[in-house]
């Protein structure tokens, strides 16, 4: 990671600039304290006035990669030095922007995209900001999260952000299991490389509910596929799994989240007549909301009743 970038800095008393438009526009100066900033998550014209007025009038931003935040602040001829604040650095580099707020330093912080403490470490700053008398201010702005609940067309009264699901399939599908019950719309970022593999346990742990995969937000191959969980893990084996993925899942049917036990068994044998007994079993729990191990039983009793001799 490069370290903090010198750039030059205006002298006493002459205004910090921003350019738009080929115009330069005059920074107000900003009162001491934390400035959280949104930065564009893939097109650089995303960002606000706002939000560059500050970068410009800050005395330092704190960002995860110097080199990604300086090519948004080349882009509108921003000279505010950059200093490094992410994952690995953290416990090094907070105590150092806290002196600086000490100070009377304005500092903004951001991330590589979108809205910072999203996937970040920034929540650890701006809580000990707070803690110690420092004032704190967001500055709204592009976020893939709100992005991806905008084009999906899915239900947006109440939805959960939940991250990265984990790697490998084990804990990944403990955790869809955790998510699978919740009454409201999910959101979660993912790899490239991993897309397939996550929709494949997404599609077997929550059942065919209806989805959106969506590809570079905001940039030139900006894509989004919408169907079920089953059809877009097929198609994910297949099409382009380049770039920065955000999935977007509609909640459980309410209907079938208050199932009760001969509902439970109506979709158990719709789904054995189409699946095996273990997908059976993932699909209707994820639907009805019910704990596996009750649909498990329930499934292999009627496995036994349909499977028994007929009475002679």
């Amino acid at each position: 990671m490069a370290a903090t970038r010198p750039m030059a800095q205006p002298g006493a008393g002459q205004a910090r600039q921003f350019i738009v438009g080929g115009q330069a526009i005059d920074a107000r100066a900003l009162t001491p304290g934390l400035y959280v900033v949104a930065t564009p998550i893939g097109n650089l014209g995303d960002v606000t006035l706002r939000a560059l007025e500050t970068l410009a009038g800050a005395d330092l931003i704190a960002c995860e990669d110097t080199r990604v935040t300086a090519r948004l602040l080349e882009r509108y001829g921003i000279a505010t030095a950059l200093t490094p604040y992410h994952d690995h650095n953290a416990p090094r580099a907070r105590p150092k922007l806290l002196a600086r707020l000490a100070a009377g330093a304005a500092i903004a912080l951001v991330s590589d995209a979108g809205t910072p403490l999203v996937s970040d470490p920034g929540y650890r700053l701006v809580r000990a900001a707070h803690e110690s008398g420092h004032a704190v201010s967001a500055l709204p702005g592009a976020s893939a999260t709100l992005a991806a609940l905008a084009v999906a067309g899915l239900p947006t009264d109440r939805f959960v952000f939940a991250g990265f699901l984990p790697p490998k399939h084990g804990p990944r599908m403990a955790r869809i299991g955790e998510l699978a019950p919740l009454a409201a719309t999910l959101i979660l970022f993912e790899t490239g490389p991993r897309i397939a593999s996550a929709l494949a346990d997404l599609a077997a742990g929550l059942g065919a509910r209806e989805a959106a995969l969506c590809r570079e937000l905001t940039k030139r191959h900006e894509e989004v596929r919408r169907g079920d969980l089953a059809r877009l893990a097929a198609g994910a084996a297949t099409q382009e799994t380049r770039g920065e993925f955000v999935i977007v899942v509609a909640p459980p049917d309410p209907a079938l989240a208050q199932a009760g036990a001969r509902e439970v068994d109506d979709l158990l044998r719709a789904a054995l007549a189409r699946v095996s007994l273990r997908d059976a079993v993932e699909e209707v729990a994820a639907a009805s909301g019910r704990k596996r191990r009750e649909v498990y039983e329930r499934a292999l009793a009627l496995t036994r009743d349909r499977d028994a001799p007929a009475a002679r």
